[in-house]
């Protein structure tokens, strides 16, 4: 009896394991998002640094390590993204996707390589192929569905760039100018022809001082920009600060809005998706500016 039970249990379990998914921890949620679906249904993406939370000072826990140590891949952005974590990940043996950029297209901020390479998105999809392989690696009876779902990803990627650059086109040439809190938007500028403006660096690791947010309230009055953006994973009193050092110039300075720079937002939002936050950040920055976005095509959004 005792025998004939366990077979039973053990009938009932091994069905369960067999099915069991390979894991992809992404670093952040612009790998995780894409890496869902290019993995076809064939593997467990999550996401180590979630909603809302900056990479560039993101801390592991305890907890985290032993995600870490739990998945059979992890994969993340480099290019000093994940600054705070850049030694744990080495000693794990992170993927690091913007190794599969060419050199010659990641921006230099004296000495420093710019991550934020999704601002972009034609520039991004050339990341997606190797995570198709890091997929196809975990899954390899999934080659020819991750291949595909690699394509569809594509050429999402690629009918996102071109409404996002017809949609930006609209706004007059005076007024082209992005100005935020920190320089995650020069991939974003370089791609749309604006000129990026912002307070501080690539990295968010310190406070922005008194004498960047003078320099930046000059150009601001002397240029005549409409408005700044807070960033959602960012404190919102630069800008509250730029704006006042405008006013003390005689120029007025609005917020043209939230913008998501390293950060995906909340699940059941727009901007929950990697398409959805360059939709999101494109509809804002192109109504602030005084453009009119154009509808979006069929399809963009996941």
């Amino acid at each position: 009896m005792r025998h004939a039970l366990w077979a039973a249990l053990t009938a009932l379990v091994l069905p369960s394991a067999a099915l069991a998914q390979p894991v992809l921890l992404a670093t952040v949620g612009m790998i995780a998002d894409p890496a869902r679906r290019i993995g076809a249904g064939c593997v467990a993406v999550e996401t180590l640094i979630g909603p809302g939370l900056d990479p560039h000072l993101y801390q592991a826990r305890p907890s985290d390590i032993a995600r870490m140590r739990d998945a059979d891949r992890i994969v993340a952005l480099g290019l000093h993204l994940e600054g705070r974590l850049a030694d744990v990940l080495a000693r794990v043996g992170a993927e690091i996707l913007g190794d599969a950029v060419p050199a010659e297209h990641v921006i230099d901020h004296g000495g420093s390589p710019d991550p934020h390479l999704w601002m972009a998105p034609a520039l991004w999809a050339t990341t997606f192929p190797r995570l198709a392989e890091v997929m196809t690696d975990l899954a390899p009876d999934c080659a020819e569905a991750i291949a595909q779902a690699r394509d569809t990803e594509i050429a999402r990627a690629e009918a996102l760039d071109a409404w996002a650059r017809d949609s930006l086109a609209t706004i007059p040439e005076t007024a082209r100018i992005l100005l935020t809190a920190h320089d995650a938007f020069s991939y974003f500028s370089r791609a749309y022809g604006l000129e990026n403006a912002a307070i501080q660096g690539i990295s968010t690791d310190s406070e922005p001082s008194i004498a960047d947010i003078d320099a930046t309230a000059t150009l601001a009055a002397e240029r005549g920009i409409p408005a700044a953006f807070i960033e959602t994973t960012l404190n919102p009193r630069a800008i509250r600060a730029l704006i006042e050092a405008a006013a003390a110039r005689g120029h007025v300075l609005t917020i043209g809005g939230a913008l998501h720079s390293d950060a995906l937002d909340e699940a059941g939002t727009l901007a929950a998706t990697w398409p959805g936050m360059i939709v999101s950040n494109v509809t804002t920055i192109t109504t602030a500016l005084g453009g009119t976005p154009l509808p979006l095509p069929e399809g963009l959004l996941p």
